[in-house]
């Protein structure tokens, strides 16, 4: 019985100790786990009102143009994020995980994977087809080669999801140009 008060005791007196500290920083503290060091306290490094952007999603990208700006991703959106920085990278970014891109190698340069100028006007089932069939297929550049046979169609789908999650400016779908009623009247 004395163990677990002693137990007891310890565990309320860190507790109010931890709450005591947090109190304490300026910011919002992390605790977060670093490779070299073990877990660290830091103070968050992006806004508050983004602390939990991720709740509820699978993941999250930072917005290229501005890193403070967390973009929360849905599950395609994440698979699609996957595929991006396995495929397409190398030539549709300015950096990559692994250091510069080839992007700069590469005649006429690709847009980049979040140029809403050049990506929002196109449809769903044109990026689909691009992406399948390659540059060479549609007039583009003959350095893209075609993904239709390592990617399947769920693949694409996601990655064309987060294509439109992280444009800048931003994706808006497309609005139907007259709504048919049942009668097949145009309203």
């Amino acid at each position: 019985m004395k163990v677990l008060l002693i137990f007891l005791s310890v565990l309320i007196g860190c507790l109010g100790l931890s709450a005591y500290t947090m109190s304490r920083f300026p910011t919002t503290p992390c605790w977060c786990w670093s490779r070299d060091q073990g877990m660290v306290v830091t103070t968050v490094p992006h806004p508050r009102w983004n602390e939990y952007a991720s709740y509820g999603s699978y993941g999250t990208e930072a917005d290229w143009n501005d890193p403070q700006r967390i973009i929360p991703l849905d599950y395609h959106q994440a698979q699609g994020k996957r595929i991006f920085y396995q495929q397409c990278v190398w030539c549709h970014a300015d950096t990559t995980p692994a250091g510069p891109s080839n992007r700069s190698n590469v005649t006429p340069a690709p847009p980049l994977m979040n140029d809403g100028a050049v990506f929002n006007g196109m449809s769903d089932a044109s990026l689909q087809q691009a992406i399948a069939l390659g540059g060479r297929a549609l007039g583009k550049s003959a350095m893209m080669p075609p993904y239709g046979k390592s990617l399947t169609q769920d693949d694409i789908r996601n990655l064309i999801a987060y294509m439109r999650v992280i444009a800048v400016p931003a994706y808006g779908k497309p609005s139907v140009k007259g709504h048919r009623n049942r009668k097949g009247k145009t309203s």
